[in-house]
């Protein structure tokens, strides 16, 4: 599993994630993810485009970022949901708690994913 930074215009975070989110891929960026709850962007921007497949593994470490950045009054977005990875955060319904949004275009206005109550 690979984990990329990048600053937005916004001087939000996009964290793009590729690979497979699974317990060896979570362990592996575990760090970086405890890394991003110590800057100072207010918002994150979570990638999964690339991700291929997810895990309670994956699901856990999403968990824990946006659990950690919202005690600190911060914000996660989660930006290209697709495949097994959108069918199992729905299913768990992630989507009523993080937002999620199709497209990987942080600096455009995006269609969000509501969650259906």
């Amino acid at each position: 599993m690979n984990i990329e930074r990048f600053d937005t215009a916004k001087n939000n975070l996009m964290v793009k994630l590729s690979g497979e989110m699974d317990a060896l891929g979570c362990s592996k960026i575990r760090p970086n993810l405890e890394e991003i709850t110590t800057q100072n962007h207010h918002h994150i921007i979570l990638d999964i485009s690339s991700i291929s497949f997810i895990d309670s593994s994956g699901i856990g470490a999403i968990v824990f970022l946006f659990k950690r950045l919202k005690e600190q009054g911060r914000s996660m977005e989660i930006t290209g949901v697709q495949g097994q990875p959108q069918e199992l955060m729905t299913l768990l319904r992630i989507d009523c708690a993080i937002p999620l949004t199709p497209a990987i275009t942080p600096d455009a206005q995006q269609e969000t994913i509501r969650c259906a109550h």
